[in-house]
This record gives C-alpha cells, sequence and structure tokens, in this order.
C-alpha cells in the first residue's frame, strides 16, 4: 500500500547547490581578491627589500625619542624636549581645533545665507548669491593665502584694532577675553554635559509617558535641576572661578586673554566662508524641496515665517540637507591639510617636519592616513546616525 505523504525533494550536493551563474560569480570574486591581495604583498616584500638596500630602518620606535621640533600654536602643553608620539599628539589637537569650530562655524553661517537667497528682500538675496557664486568659484588655497597676506598687512599690536571693547585685531593675531580653565572648571563643565545627557533621557520618559495616558507633564524643572542647579552646585563645592580674563598690551605684545595666532585665524576664516558657501546651497535647495502645500497651510493659519521655517519647513528639509552636509564636513576636516602652506602646525605639517628628522617616510604618511581616516569615519558615523534618527518610518 502506498502512502499518500509526499517525500521530501532529494538534498542536493553542496556543488549542485549552486547554478552556473553563481559558480561563475564566485570564481570571478575570488580571482579579484586573490590579484588583489597579490598586488599588496609584492609591494610590501619590493618597499622592505628596497628598505633593507638602503639601510632604512622600519618600525614606529621613533616615535619614542625627542621630537626637537618647536611648536608655536598648540592648546597642550608642549616643550621641544617631548617625544615624537606627543608631537604628533598635538598635531592632531590642533587639526580637531580646526575642524570642529570650522565646521560649527560652516554651518551656521551657511544656513544663514541659505536662508538669505530665499529671501523676498531683493538687496539680501542677491547679495546671499554674490557671496556664494564668487566664493565657490574660487580656489581655497588662494583664499588662505589672500587671508593670511591679508593678517600679515595688519597694524602692529601697539596700533591694533579694537572693534570692541576688550577684542584686539592685529599682525599678532586676534586676542579676546577668556575665562581661565583648569580642572574645576573643566569638572563643573563635565558636570553640566552629564545633567544635559541625564535631562534628554527624562524627557523621553515623560513624553513616552504622555502618549501613553495623555496627560502633559512639565520638563522645566527637570531641565532647571539638572542643568543649571547642578552645575551651579559642583561649582560652589569646588570653588571654580569663573572670572574673566582681559586681554592689556604690555610692551610689543598682549598679555592675558585668549590669542588666535594669525595662521590659526587666517586658517579657519578660509574653511568657513569656503564651506559655507556649498553649506549655503545645500540649505536653500532643502528648503525649495519642501511641498509649496506646507508653506500654504501655514501662511493659511496666519504664522510668522520665521517660526514656519523653524517649526515646519527647516524639520522636513534637514532630511535632504543632512547627506550632502556630511560631505561638506569631511570636505573642510581634509581641505585643513592646507595650513602646511601659510606654516600653521597641524597634524600634516608636523608629520613633514618628522619626516624630515627622521627619514621615516612611510610611517609618517601612515600616521596621517590614520588620523584623517579616524576622524572622516567619526564624523560619518555620527551623520549616519543623525540621518536615520530624523528619517521617515513608514507604518
Amino acid at each position: 500500500m502506498t502512502s499518500d505523504v509526499p517525500r521530501p525533494p532529494p538534498r542536493r550536493r553542496f556543488i549542485g547547490a549552486f547554478g552556473r551563474r553563481e559558480l561563475k560569480g564566485l570564481f570571478w570574486q575570488v580571482l579579484v581578491v586573490g590579484i588583489a591581495v597579490a598586488v599588496v604583498a609584492f609591494l610590501w616584500s619590493n618597499t622592505v627589500t628596497n628598505l633593507s638596500a638602503r639601510r632604512i630602518t622600519t618600525g614606529f620606535a621613533f616615535l619614542g625619542r625627542e621630537a626637537g621640533m618647536p611648536i608655536a600654536d598648540s592648546l597642550l602643553a608642549y616643550n621641544p624636549r617631548d617625544t615624537y608620539l606627543w608631537a604628533f599628539i598635538v598635531g592632531v589637537t590642533n587639526t580637531l581645533r580646526v575642524a570642529v569650530i570650522g565646521i560649527v562655524l560652516a554651518t551656521i553661517l551657511g544656513t544663514l545665507i541659505g536662508i538669505s537667497r530665499l529671501s523676498a528682500n531683493w538687496l539680501l538675496s542677491r547679495l546671499a548669491a554674490v557671496y556664494v557664486e564668487t566664493l565657490r568659484d574660487i580656489p581655497l588655497l588662494l583664499q588662505l593665502l589672500f587671508w593670511y597676506v591679508l593678517m600679515q598687512a595688519l597694524p602692529a599690536a601697539r596700533a591694533a584694532w579694537r572693534p570692541v571693547e576688550g577684542v584686539f585685531l592685529s599682525n599678532r593675531g586676534l586676542i579676546l577675553p577668556a575665562i581661565p580653565f583648569g580642572p574645576a572648571q573643566l569638572a563643573v563643565l563635565g558636570t553640566a554635559v552629564l545633567g544635559c545627557a541625564v535631562f534628554y533621557i527624562v524627557r523621553r520618559s515623560l513624553v513616552a509617558q504622555q502618549m501613553r495616558d495623555g496627560k502633559p507633564r512639565s520638563a522645566w524643572p527637570f531641565a532647571v535641576a539638572l542643568v543649571i542647579a547642578l552645575p551651579a552646585l559642583a561649582s560652589v563645592l569646588l570653588g571654580a572661578s569663573w572670572s574673566i580674563e582681559w586681554p592689556e598690551l604690555r610692551g610689543f605684545n598682549f598679555v592675558g586673554g585668549l590669542t588666535l595666532a594669525p595662521e590659526y585665524f587666517a586658517l579657519l576664516l578660509a574653511l568657513v566662508t569656503y564651506t559655507s558657501a556649498f553649506v549655503a546651497e545645500i540649505v536653500r535647495s532643502g528648503i525649495q524641496s519642501v511641498p509649496r502645500g506646507q508653506w500654504d497651510a501655514a501662511n493659511a493659519l496666519g504664522l510668522r515665517r520665521s517660526f514656519m521655517l523653524r517649526q515646519i519647513i527647516l524639520p522636513q528639509a534637514l532630511r535632504v540637507i543632512v547627506p550632502p552636509m556630511t560631505s561638506q564636513y569631511l570636505n573642510l576636516t581634509k581641505n585643513s591639510s592646507l595650513a602646511v602652506a601659510i606654516g600653521y602646525q597641524d597634524v600634516v605639517s608636523i608629520a613633514n617636519t618628522t619626516l624630515n628628522q627622521t627619514g621615516q617616510a612611510i610611517e609618517a604618511i601612515a600616521l596621517i592616513m590614520a588620523v584623517f581616516l579616524t576622524i572622516s569615519l567619526g564624523i560619518s558615523f555620527f551623520m549616519n546616525w543623525y540621518n536615520a534618527r530624523i528619517a521617515l518610518v513608514e507604518r
């Protein structure tokens, strides 16, 4: 008697599980990977052989030796007797100092100019258009040299310009009032950052509870307690002083305050103005991508134009703005390497000096590549996370 239960299909062998097309694709992938590995192995072997023939040592042991190079402008304490490793760390700090501040300022300036291009004021929109078209079409290196030469042409310290009380502009750079930072001040700032993070979590919890039961809950008491009261308490307990240090002229130079060296200030100006022109076009196109019906609906409700931009238009435009904005942030970071043209000692400049002193060309270039790769991947990771966060989720 035969059974009505269907028999399972016979198992195919491992090789038979792949069709002719799959096997062909697998073959080409293995072949390409093999060729790539062979090329890398050949280049590595050839490099090691040539270096050995010329008695050039390899490796990163030189990082532990005394650098002996001067670094004029740095946030971190540095002495020529420090090691090459610490000199590289100082160079990375100088690069980040330009990149982070430049990204923030270029974003703010570019957003304002992009909105100005869409202004109903004819003069304002035309000026914004001239700004964008002019700065986008001039090479960044020329703009950098222009700002640097302009800084060198400023008057000496004794005849410095004073656009605002306590602010001096001369061929020594831009001198600003500053608050001296020490361990106590840094601890207070860390407490404020921690308070903001905790408040963010608490606010999300309050919003989730409101979505469940429909009862609104005030978040401002938590904001006052975590963001204001907690840092203030930490400041009192640690005895942190927040007095402002005003710069003053003594002899031929300024004492006190915060000094932005001419090289750093010129580099920052060039990067911010150049990148903001591209950011402005990204912001303008993002705003124009929002359907016209959104504007009409907001106008029908009698909303102010500033409120419409802030609460309705820009949140929707961000979904178009963020991806190309990531590319501009990466470009600004990589363009900071042009600092070597005006003598600002970033990681590229310090690596070049190290290369000339030690002859470790491959290692120095590898360090430069590793630094910029790490910074770029960090920016990309953050921007991709933010882009996924603001993306529309379809139900």
